[in-house]
């Protein structure tokens, strides 16, 4: 089932708070990006779904009745082609390697940055002064609990997660008073296919079993013993898209099952 663009009505027949808005999501072929395009779409929001992932763009856009976009974030002229008039930015893309420092690839560490540093830089560059001059714009960036903590093996992750939260406050500062919010969502460990992978590495790494890893290892820290569903994330974007958080800018919103707490 499509999700029609423009529709000024959800499915449920109430409203759709986004409609003629438009948003643009980074990483959106699978897991959180996914989720992210979906709940943008259902709220009424036409939606650019952004990935490398040229099937899973495709798929994703046609479920959403978006446009897809297939472009490599490491590459800056591919970042810089893509649309600059957009209401919402979702910057979510990203990529991860385990390895402790005096063993990390210099050319991976780099790459990392590209992706998760740069590509929201050059993307927020080229979208705000179009919110600027309609006076209305939100910037969500998916960070993540690593964001706000350290892990060790994570050096480029943790390094790139604690950039994007300082580019978010930045522009959240430069942005306010042109009506345009920027947020951090923190999540923790979201059921997603990047985690999936991890489990599998962390478990041959170790030498335990996949379900071990996730009760011993990614779930040790957070109080609500579940790894997250992408859905929830994306509920918490939609909220800050949405008509309620107009106030709230600069802010880090830990969605990490307690993890912060401790």
């Amino acid at each position: 089932m499509t999700v029609m663009e423009s529709s000024t009505r959800n499915r449920e027949g109430t409203p759709a708070p986004l409609a003629g808005r438009t948003a643009l999501v980074t990483g959106a072929a699978s897991g959180i990006g996914r989720a992210c395009a979906v709940a943008l779409a259902e709220a009424g929001a036409h939606v650019h779904v952004v990935d490398i992932a040229a099937d899973g763009a495709e798929e994703v856009a046609a479920r959403v009745g978006g446009r897809a976009h297939v472009a490599d974030l490491a590459d800056p002229d591919a970042v810089d082609a893509l649309p600059a008039d957009v209401d919402i930015v979702v910057n979510n893309a990203g990529l991860q390697h385990v390895a402790p420092v005096h063993e990390f690839p210099p050319e991976r560490f780099a790459l990392i940055q590209r992706v998760m540093v740069e590509a929201p830089f050059r993307i927020l560059r080229r979208t705000l002064p179009g919110m600027y001059r309609r006076g209305w714009g939100r910037v969500v960036n998916i960070s993540s609990v690593h964001g706000l903590r350290a892990s060790p093996y994570k050096s480029a992750y943790v390094a790139a997660k604690h950039a994007l939260e300082g580019l978010s406050k930045v522009v959240a500062l430069e942005a306010a008073p042109h009506g345009v919010t920027s947020n951090c969502v923190n999540p923790g460990y979201v059921r997603t296919p990047l985690v999936e992978r991890q489990i599998a590495a962390q478990a041959e790494a170790h030498g335990i079993g996949e379900d071990e890893v996730v009760r011993e290892v990614m779930l040790e820290r957070t109080a609500i013993k579940r790894l997250i569903e992408p859905e929830e994330v994306a509920a918490v974007v939609l909220w800050l898209c949405g008509p309620h958080s107009g106030y709230l800018t600069g802010a880090s919103v830990p969605v990490d099952g307690g993890w912060t707490a401790h």
